[in-house]
C-alpha cells in the first residue's frame, strides 16, 4: 500500500499540472461508480485501485505517476475536490443575497417604489376625501346660507310695494327652511328665486296695446262651458323706455302653464274691449294704447283701464 500521509513541511509545492491531474483522477474515480464501490469500499485495496487507474489512463495514451494516483485517491477519500453545499441558515442566506445583490437591489428598489406609490395614493385619497368633505361642510353651513341671506336682503331692499315685499318674505322663508335642513340644492334654488324676484321687482315697463299692421289688437274666446258667453282680451307687450319688448312670464289661463312671452292677451271687460276697438276704428291706430305701467319696487302692473283676471299666450 502506498503511503498517503501528508508531505513534509519542507516539500515543494505541487505543480499546477500535478494538481490538475489529481483532480482528473478524482473525476475519473467518480465516473467509475462500480470501481469506486468495489475498490474503495474495501480496506487495503489502494494498490489494486492504483493499478486499475493506471490501466485506464494508459488506454488513453496518458502516463500518470504513482504519486499523482495516490494524491487522487487520497483526495477522493477526503472529498477534497467535492463541493459540499453549505448548510441552510442566516449566514448562507445573507451570503447568497450579497452575491445576487445587484438583482436583489433592483427588485427591492422596484418594490419600494411601488410601495411608496401605493401608500402615497392612499394618503392622497384620504386627504382628498377629507378635503372634499370639509368643503361640502363649509358650503352647506357657511357659503350657501350666506348667499341665501344676501340674496334675500337685496330683494327685500328692492321691494317698495306690499305685494313685492310679501313675495320676497315668502322666498326668504323657503331659503331659511333649506338652511335648517342643510339642503344644498334647495338653498341654490332659493338664491336663484330671490335673484329672479329682485330682477322682476326692479324691472320697469309700459304695458302697451299692440296696434301694428298685421297684428291683432284684441281677440275674444267662447268658453267651452258657456257658449253664450265671450271672454275678451287685449293683446299687449311690455316695452321699456327705449322701446324694447321684454320677455315676461305669464300664466296662460287656458292651460295653467307659465310661459315667457313678449306678447300676450290680457282679459278685459267687454266695455274696455269695445273702447279700444272704437279707438282703432277711427284711424287704424290705438291712440290711447297704454293699458298699464309696471313701476320699480313692485311686482304688479298699475292698470290704467279696467281689466279682469286672466291672460292667454296664444290666439
Amino acid at each position: 500500500m502506498a503511503d498517503t500521509a501528508a508531505p513534509p513541511a519542507d516539500a515543494p509545492a505541487p505543480q499546477l499540472d500535478d494538481v490538475m491531474l489529481a483532480m482528473d483522477v478524482v473525476d475519473t474515480l467518480r465516473h467509475q461508480d462500480r470501481l469506486v464501490e468495489r475498490e474503495l469500499g474495501q480496506e487495503a485495496r489502494d494498490s489494486a485501485l492504483r493499478t486499475r487507474l493506471r490501466q485506464i489512463y494508459e488506454s488513453q495514451g496518458l502516463e500518470v505517476t504513482d504519486r499523482i494516483l495516490d494524491q487522487g485517491i487520497a483526495a477522493l477519500k477526503e472529498s477534497r475536490f467535492t463541493y459540499t453545499p453549505p448548510r441552510p441558515g442566516l449566514n448562507t442566506f445573507l451570503a447568497r443575497m450579497w452575491i445576487r445583490r445587484k438583482a436583489v437591489g433592483t427588485v427591492l428598489g422596484i418594490l419600494l417604489v411601488v410601495l411608496v406609490a401605493v401608500v402615497g395614493w392612499q394618503i392622497w385619497q384620504g386627504n382628498e376625501a377629507a378635503r372634499l368633505a370639509e368643503e361640502q361642510r363649509i358650503e352647506l353651513t357657511v357659503t350657501l346660507p350666506a348667499e341665501v341671506r344676501e340674496a334675500g336682503d337685496a330683494a327685500l331692499a328692492a321691494a317698495t310695494a306690499a305685494d313685492a315685499t310679501a313675495a320676497v318674505e315668502t322666498a326668504i322663508a323657503d331659503g331659511e327652511a333649506a338652511i335648517s335642513a342643510q339642503d344644498g340644492d334647495a338653498m341654490r334654488a332659493a338664491v336663484a328665486d330671490l335673484d329672479a324676484l329682485r330682477a322682476a321687482i326692479l324691472r320697469t315697463y309700459t304695458l302697451t296695446i299692440v296696434s301694428r299692421q298685421g297684428e291683432d289688437t284684441g281677440v275674444f274666446r267662447i268658453p267651452d262651458v258657456n257658449e253664450d258667453a265671450r271672454n275678451y282680451y287685449l293683446i299687449v307687450e311690455a316695452l321699456t323706455d327705449t322701446g324694447e319688448a321684454l320677455a315676461v312670464p305669464v300664466i296662460n289661463e287656458e292651460n295653467g302653464q307659465i310661459e315667457t312671452v313678449t306678447m300676450w292677451g290680457v282679459r278685459v271687460p267687454e266695455a274696455t274691449y269695445n273702447a279700444v276697438r272704437d279707438d282703432k276704428s277711427a284711424d287704424g291706430i290705438v291712440q290711447d294704447n297704454v293699458l298699464g305701467e309696471k313701476r320699480r319696487g313692485t311686482l304688479a302692473v298699475d292698470y290704467l283701464m279696467d281689466v279682469d283676471d286672466g291672460a292667454i299666450t296664444s290666439w
